[in-house]
């Protein structure tokens, strides 16, 4: 008697020609899938490529790169982390603080391993991997210089020195004063030619000069203008050194604030504490 459980002979050579068949749909899905990725990034990387000048590879283009875009723009195998990195990103930061890219004062801490950037308004607190975090204006401005430092044909500018920042007493009240002066120059010849028309205007009115074609009104008008031109001048320079006074006193107030006069971080930056590494004798290097 036949078993009621066995499967016919024909039964077993379907299933199995059914099994071999979805296995070798599955892998041509999976073939074709990965094609189709592999298109997809390097059409993605084309366009990158297209988009953005490597020669001339900066933190503003860094900022407008998106994840994906970065993921295939850069090898991840040929990043640099560690202690090469805090150096590079510490070089880097004390570049841009010395030309008034960033505001920050930046701290190479070695043990722990960090780079500490503060401002009166946020922090950035670089990790050896990479990781950034903080908040306010000085992580914006630390999250593309870490991206940029950790590729290894990115050419890190030499600081002038490891404390750019200048003590709030070193700030000086205004910057050249070579084009007020200049400004000073013209508004004073508009206004000698002002008094001289508007003179020339009078002596006219009581024929004094200029003959039956001589016109006082146009003298006058014309006088007139030019001492407006000399005032409109005249107010610009002291505009713009009555800013400039202003910016030097908002400057070293905020110097004053990172703690350059009495050595005091703000509140909201965080504390390192030692990881007992015996990696250094002092932990920290300043600038």
């Amino acid at each position: 008697m036949a078993d009621p459980q066995s499967t016919p002979p024909g039964d077993d050579a379907d299933q199995q020609g059914a099994t071999a068949d979805s296995g070798i749909d599955a892998d041509g899905e999976q073939s074709s899938g990965s094609a189709t990725d592999e298109a997809s990034v390097e059409a993605l990387r084309a366009e990158v490529e297209e988009k953005y000048d490597f020669d001339d590879f900066g933190p503003e283009d860094m900022a407008k790169m998106t994840a994906q875009e970065w993921e295939v723009a850069f090898e991840e195998e040929s990043w640099i982390t560690g202690g090469a990195l805090l150096d590079r990103v510490a070089d880097d930061l004390r570049s841009r603080v010395a030309t008034r890219e960033v505001f920050a004062r930046v701290e190479r801490h070695t043990d722990p391993q960090r780079v500490l950037a503060y401002s009166d308004e946020g922090y950035a607190l670089v990790f050896p991997d990479g990781t950034v975090e903080g908040h306010g204006t000085v992580l914006r401005d630390v999250k593309p210089t870490v991206a940029l430092c950790s590729m290894d044909d990115y050419d890190v500018p030499e600081p002038p020195s490891d404390d750019p920042l200048p003590e709030p007493d070193e700030v000086p009240e205004g910057g050249s004063e070579l084009g007020n002066w200049m400004l000073q120059l013209i508004a004073g010849i508009q206004l000698l030619a002002g008094i001289v028309l508007l003179g020339g205007g009078f002596l006219a009115a009581i024929d004094q000069i200029g003959g039956a074609g001589a016109s006082p009104v146009l003298l006058i008008v014309a006088g007139l203008a030019f001492l407006a031109i000399a005032l409109v001048l005249f107010l610009v320079v002291a505009n713009a050194r009555l800013s400039d006074k202003f910016r030097s006193e908002e400057y070293r107030d905020r110097l004053r604030a990172i703690g350059l006069s009495d050595g005091e971080r703000p509140e909201f930056v965080p504390a390192l504490e030692p990881d007992s590494s015996g990696e250094s004798e002092d932990g920290q290097h300043e600038g």
